[in-house]
């Protein structure tokens, strides 16, 4: 007897439609996978083996062949479980109604029988579309994220008794619709901008960054407010739209930590440790899942202790910096992640975090704090779009009571920003002034003559890097947005310009 099924495969963020074929036929009893199957999936004869006979089946004595078509592409998983149990039991007659071939199943098989839920079953479903399925058998506890996409019908199932039982039409299961529509209402926050004293500057650079998607590296002493300030700033984020949360929720279900098997709705906000290694930053493995920079797709990827971290998983953050996406190379796959995330980064001035302090006395040498700083780059630094110094906070700021904005009204001003910004963009796939490409700059970021003679006058004396100088105009063009101007005037490119001339005080 032979039969055909559908199922998927995921590679990265993108589901490939596999044809189960089954074929038993006479011969000694043996279990077959083919068609580039790897360990998980060959391991899955056991799973099926025992989740049929649990079920109350009979596993038939034949010798059975799976192939997975098309047999050059790489298959991993255990999201095949299912197709697979299904084909035996399809082939061996079990199921009398004929099988739609707009049918996908979904599922990884307990030994009893159970389904249980698997990882990256939102990408395979929005993949899935481009295939014209309209139906996908899924496990019970994905529901949730699979019924994101309402033109295709889920099917929730929890056993494979269910399964059977429902083409056999002996029960009706109706397709899970979501209860809620997308709306996104402001979240509450336990941290606020009020809670910071003093530190204008830094919040006024903040609010900016925020504002244009920019990348932030904020120098300065040790309690000085740099780890506090930057913990706040989801809190002035504008919400995620639909398409972003969907675009997040694919990369954490990939990733195996959609925890809530719902959207995302908060921007992400990553922090890893300053051990990391490259391979969690930028992702891999062998099969390579998303790491860190993709994680923090569409939020905010922030490196405490930035020269802590070591030099070379440092340098990495520059392609996916520039790109907007990182390509993974492995000898299993070859894959590509989004990574569109603001960059903030803090650090101290030199080891002892004393260089520069008026209050205190650094007791580094000149060799020690070269070393130090020499750590990042100027390829690096010449990729984050303000460089901010921050000093030591005053006893009479900490002493006043809170007189600052909150995190609502900055969020509000950020909002608007935004809003300026997708209309300006609307019609070339454009979300922020720091996604603004260079061949766009001429064109969107246009200079008066006295703000061109500022400009070059800045240009020559700081020794600007024609990257920089793209920075510059970029985030003048947000500061304009922040006040509502539709030109750049010459206080918001020295603004801008006082953003980008820390170089020349600590990297020379």
């Amino acid at each position: 007897m032979y039969s055909k099924i559908s199922t998927c495969v995921l590679q990265g963020l993108n589901g490939y439609l596999v044809e189960v074929e089954t074929d038993l036929s006479r011969g000694m009893p043996v279990f077959n996978i083919v068609g580039l199957a790897d360990t998980a999936i060959k391991e899955s004869k056991e799973r099926v083996r025992a989740a049929i006979k649990n079920s109350g089946f009979d596993f038939p004595l034949s010798r059975i062949t799976i192939n997975l078509a098309p047999a050059n592409l790489k298959k991993d998983g255990s999201q095949m479980d299912l197709a697979i149990a299904m084909g035996i039991l399809i082939s061996n007659g079990l199921v009398t109604n004929e099988v739609d071939s707009d049918i996908v199943f979904l599922g990884e098989l307990s030994l009893d029988g159970k389904i249980n839920s698997i990882d990256g079953a939102l990408p395979m479903i929005i993949s899935l579309r481009e295939f014209n399925i309209k139906k996908c058998i899924v496990a019970y506890d994905n529901k949730e994220e699979c019924s994101v996409i309402n033109d295709v019908e889920i099917i929730p199932v929890k056993t494979l008794n269910e399964v059977v039982d429902y083409l056999n039409m002996e029960i009706d299961i109706k397709p899970y619709l979501r209860e809620e529509n997308w709306i996104q209402d402001y979240r509450e926050f336990d941290l606020d901008f009020l809670d910071i004293k003093g530190q204008e500057g830094l919040k006024r650079a903040l609010e900016i960054a925020a504002a244009g998607g920019h990348n932030v590296l904020i120098v300065g002493p040790p309690g000085s407010g740099k780890t506090m300030a930057v913990r706040r700033l989801p809190t002035i984020l504008p919400e995620l739209t639909f398409e972003e949360s969907i675009e997040v929720t694919k990369i954490y279900s990939v990733g195996g930590l959609l925890k809530s098997k719902d959207l995302i709705k908060d921007r992400p906000f990553r922090s890893p440790h300053h051990t990391s290694s490259a391979i969690s930053i930028i992702g891999g493995g062998r099969i390579p899942k998303p790491g860190e920079i993709s994680l923090a797709h569409n939020g905010v990827l922030f490196l405490d202790e930035l020269p802590e971290f070591q030099k070379h998983v440092l340098e990495v953050l520059r392609q996916p910096m520039e790109d907007g996406e990182v390509n993974i190379s492995r000898i299993n796959a070859s894959l590509t992640y989004p990574s569109k995330f603001m960059f903030v980064a803090s650090m101290n001035p030199c080891p002892c975090g004393y260089f520069g302090d008026p209050l205190h006395d650094c007791t580094c040498s000149t060799r020690d704090i070269n070393r130090y700083l020499s750590k990042i780059s100027h390829p690096l630094l010449d990729r984050i779009d303000i460089h901010l110094e921050v000093s030591p906070v005053k006893y009479d700021d900490l002493k006043m009571e809170n007189n600052g904005e909150s995190s609502i009204k900055i969020k509000e001003r950020v909002e608007l920003a935004r809003e300026i910004q997708l209309n300006r963009f609307k019609s070339e796939n454009i979300y922020t002034n720091a996604q603004i490409p260079n061949k766009f700059i001429n064109k969107y970021c246009k200079l008066s003559n006295s703000s061109e003679k500022i400009m070059e006058q800045a240009f020559n004396k700081f020794k600007f890097s024609a990257r920089t100088y793209n920075k510059i105009l970029k985030v003048s063009r947000t500061i304009a947005d922040l006040a509502d101007e539709v030109n750049i005037e010459d206080i918001h490119i020295l603004e801008a310009i006082g953003y980008r001339t820390l170089n020349n005080d600590y990297w020379g």
